[in-house]
Formats: structure tokens, C-alpha cells, sequence
């Protein structure tokens, strides 16, 4: 039930009347960007919704409710062995399809088995394991794992940065819509400035050919594509980051130039660890973690961590002090 292929796209809202009518993943879609929700929610809501519908036989969300509701979610923890966190957004994307999109009140969920919730420390690579991993990186993944580890980025932070949110001259990076749709700065590395320099005038010359060849554009946020029809052309909108190939938009139907995949990072990464000889079970996002736990190191505050990290409450960033503390100042019996 909980597997396969469906095209719950051809589910109309109204399960009676389907001609001329939007259908049902199209208006979800809508509402989640009207509401600026990032392209990660947006596919994993929908994902969600379509898994909901399949469980339960195909049946149309409209005539489903609060029993149907809990059910799917008490599989996900009982016969998935899901995460709480898995658990939790799957069961956001429903309500999110019934609050804002049917419009339908669905009541109070008190029959819902939750997954269990385990803490888990973040992996944190040493100052020397770090410096060993990007030894071991070349090109444009060093670079982007530099920035990773010098400025606290994520990973889809630092591949959607756009040149005009890099300062040189205060050193600080912009993060535009970080988590939460929050904008926040944080600092820019004097070490990785010389590579990165090198790298945007590699990417002006490369957008000037694409300008040349009729081509150049990049997708804007929100509507500023309808606002300032040429902004996307700009050099300072371009992606610091821009992907070899062109891609299709699939909205607007323009050629466009993305940035590069996470993907490509993520296996350089994973590669880079095996040639250093480290056995711990990181990936780039590892870099982030380090990044705090290595400042609470070197001395500064939990506060100062937090904004740079752009943590909403500094409960989230005190969990880098439990990994800098371990074993701290307990001398072992057997010393």
C-alpha cells in the first residue's frame, strides 16, 4: 500500500467535477510558495501527500479525514520505523493540505502513536581531521567545503549563495532565506578570499559568454522575475556557484542556469574522508558542526555562535558544548 508509482496529479480538488478544475498537487504547490515555503518542503509536502493518498487505496483527501489521518501516521512509526522527525513532517504536510489548501478542520489528533525520539551529539571532525579532509579536496568542492567549515554554512546555503550577498570588503557573507526564511550574516574567511576572487572572475567570464550566446539568466526569488524582467541577467543575482549545464524552468519555460548539484559535494566529501584515512561517519554537513564546536574552542560565546549559526533559540547551539565538554578535565583512573 505504501509503495509504488502514482500520478496523484490527475486527482482533481473535486472528486466529481474534474474538467477545468486546478488539480489537487498543483494548488498545494501554489499555496506552499505563495507562503514561501523553500523547494525542499515544497517536494517533500508533496511527496507526502501523494504516499497519504496511496496508502489509503487512491481515495480522494476530501473524503478522508481525522481516522484516515492517524492511521497513515501511526504506520509510518509502527510498520516504517520512522524517525520523530520524519514522522513529524509527514504528518505537517497533511495538515497543511487540509488547513490550507481544502480549507477542512480535521480536529484535535489524540490517537497518534509517536515515534520515538532519540538524541543523537552531532559528529564534529577535529581542527586536525578537518584540515586533512580539505587537503584532500581540489577545485570547486575545496572551496565550497572552506566556506562550509570557515563561514557555518549548509550546504544548500552555500550553493545558492549569489555573488551579490558576498562582501569582501567587511568580510562577511549574506545568507538570504536560511532556514526558518531568515536572512542572517555571518563571516567570510580572509584565507578562502583569494581562491573565491579567482573563482567569481572564472564566473563573469563564463556569464559573459552565456550573455553572448543569448542565454545568461538565472532564476530570481519569489516574483522579482515579473518585477525586474532583466535582473536575471544581472551578474550579481548569478549563483556563486553555477552548475556546467543549462536547465529548462520548468514554470517560466526559459533556459536557465542553476547551481551545481549537492550531490557533487556530497561525494567529494565522502571521498576526501576515505583518502584521509578518517573513519567517522561525516559529510558536509559535518563541517557545519565543526565550524561551532571549534569557535566554543577558541573562546567565544554561545550567543555570537547562535547568530552566526542563525539558530532560533540558543538551545539548538548549546549542543556543541556537550561535544566540546566530553571527557574535559575528568582525568581516568587509569592515568
Amino acid at each position: 500500500m505504501d509503495g509504488g508509482k502514482l500520478n496523484i496529479s490527475s486527482i482533481p480538488v473535486s472528486p466529481q467535477k474534474q474538467d477545468g478544475k486546478p488539480k489537487l498537487l498543483d494548488l498545494v504547490r501554489t499555496e506552499l510558495r505563495v507562503n514561501h515555503y523553500s523547494t525542499k518542503t515544497e517536494e517533500a509536502y508533496v511527496g507526502w501527500i501523494k504516499r497519504f493518498i496511496l496508502y489509503h487505496n487512491k481515495r480522494h483527501p476530501n473524503e478522508m479525514g481525522k481516522e484516515e489521518i492517524q492511521k497513515f501516521i501511526n504506520h509510518l512509526a509502527i510498520n516504517d520505523n520512522v524517525s520523530s522527525s520524519t514522522q513529524n513532517q509527514a504528518l505537517q504536510a497533511i495538515l497543511f493540505l487540509y488547513k490550507r489548501v481544502l480549507k477542512k478542520d480535521v480536529g484535535w489528533l489524540d490517537e497518534i502513536k509517536r515515534a520515538t525520539r532519540v538524541k543523537h551529539l552531532p559528529v564534529v571532525f577535529s581542527k586536525k581531521e578537518t584540515a586533512k579532509i580539505i587537503d584532500n579536496l581540489t577545485g570547486i568542492p575545496k572551496l565550497v567545503v572552506s566556506i562550509l567549515y570557515g563561514s557555518g554554512l549548509r550546504l544548500s546555503e552555500a550553493l545558492r549563495l549569489r555573488i551579490k550577498d558576498i562582501d569582501f570588503d567587511y568580510k562577511q557573507i549574506v545568507v538570504r532565506d536560511g532556514k526558518g526564511e531568515k536572512d542572517r550574516h555571518t563571516i567570510l574567511p580572509d584565507s578562502v578570499i583569494p581562491d573565491l576572487k579567482k573563482h567569481l572572475n572564472w564566473v563573469y567570464l563564463k556569464h559573459k559568454e552565456d550573455l553572448k550566446s543569448g542565454k545568461g539568466e538565472t532564476i530570481l526569488p519569489y516574483a522579482l522575475g515579473k518585477k525586474y524582467p532583466n535582473a536575471g541577467k544581472e551578474f550579481g543575482w548569478q549563483y556563486a556557484f553555477p552548475a556546467d549545464k543549462f536547465i529548462k524552468n520548468k514554470d517560466s519555460g526559459k533556459i536557465i542556469r542553476w547551481h551545481i548539484h549537492e550531490s557533487t559535494i556530497q561525494r567529494a566529501v565522502k571521498e576526501a574522508i576515505k583518502k584521509a584515512g578518517i573513519v567517522k561517519p561525516g559529510s558536509p554537513h559535518t563541517f557545519r558542526h565543526s565550524f561551532a564546536t571549534h569557535l566554543l574552542e577558541n573562546g567565544y560565546d554561545i550567543r555570537t555562535i547562535q547568530e552566526l549559526l542563525g539558530h532560533n533559540s540558543v538551545k539548538t547551539t548549546m549542543i556543541y558544548t556537550h561535544v566540546l565538554n566530553r571527557g574535559l578535565g575528568v582525568k581516568s583512573p587509569l592515568d
